[in-house]
């Protein structure tokens, strides 16, 4: 009854498994698109390793990458505003070659 009354009143109900709410670590994103998605590669680099691994790949429709987007500056706006600036490093160009850019 009360998973029929949030679907009612609008709400959804999202499960969270404990490996997933481990999380993957990740210091690199990797994004492509095409007409249709945008693909965000999740990718872990660890210093002194010549080859890193993609993690996790995420596939988003325009509507969806947009909103996150928007939903990402606007928490980094209130971290920022919670615990200060938070600084942008820059790191040398590091070369990748993922294949072919993301066109449909």
């Amino acid at each position: 009854m009360a998973e029929q009354q949030k679907q009612k009143d609008g709400k959804l109900n999202i499960q969270l498994d404990e490996k997933t709410a481990e999380g993957t670590y990740s210091n690199l994103a990797i994004i492509n698109h095409s007409v249709s998605e945008f693909i965000v590669d999740f990718i872990s680099i660890m210093p002194g390793t010549p080859k890193a691994n993609v993690k996790s790949r995420i596939i988003l429709t325009p509507q969806h990458a947009k909103r996150l987007a928007k939903a990402l500056a606007d928490n980094v706006k209130k971290f920022e505003k919670a615990h200060g600036e938070i600084k942008d490093y820059d790191h040398p160009q590091i070369p990748i070659n993922f294949g072919p850019t993301g066109e449909a």
